[in-house]
């Protein structure tokens, strides 16, 4: 079974770098969507910002929000969006931490973790902000909820974590 895991992975490494080649010769502001048509960078952020609205509809009406409630949610949703970047600096960026010595790289690297860990910091206090003001059944609702969209991301690498854990130990 892990031998078949393996040959998995490998194959669906082998079909990333493929498709990481071909999106080098695309074009930097458009992309192929599910379907062929072209999508561009405005079009993905719209929809995007559309399933986000979506997914808070949907807490909304799980958590059964009350008026009082709203405001708190509302602070809680804006704390969560990403900050915006420029198009400009998207492309660019990569092209200008390459042409800095290795100190200055890792200067950057680590201003950019620093603001990373404010806009954290920020949604921490909008969720304890709007955490305080449900209801234990609402809080039970978030914890499973938060419990869900937190595992999608770091479940398959935290095993890895553990089991190394494990095996030297």
């Amino acid at each position: 079974m892990n031998t078949l895991r393996k040959k998995v992975l490998v194959a669906i490494a082998a079909i990333g770098f493929a498709g990481a080649a071909l999106a080098q010769t695309a074009a930097v502001q458009s992309t192929e969507g599910r379907h062929g048509h072209a999508v561009s960078v405005e079009q993905r952020a719209a929809h995007k910002a559309e399933r986000q609205a979506q997914r808070a509809a949907k807490l909304r009406a799980e958590l059964k929000l009350t008026a009082q409630q709203e405001p708190a949610f509302a602070a809680f949703l804006a704390a969560g969006k990403p900050a915006q970047r420029p198009l400009a600096r998207m492309g660019g960026e990569r092209a200008r931490l390459a042409a800095l010595p290795a100190p200055q790289r890792m200067e950057q690297r680590i201003e950019r973790q620093k603001q990373r860990t404010a806009r954290m910091e920020a949604r921490l206090a909008a969720l304890n902000n709007f955490y305080a003001v449900l209801t234990p059944e609402q809080k039970q609702i978030m914890d499973s909820k938060a419990m869900r969209s937190g595992g999608k991301h770091r479940g398959h690498h935290g095993r890895h974590g553990q089991r190394g854990a494990a095996m030297q130990s």
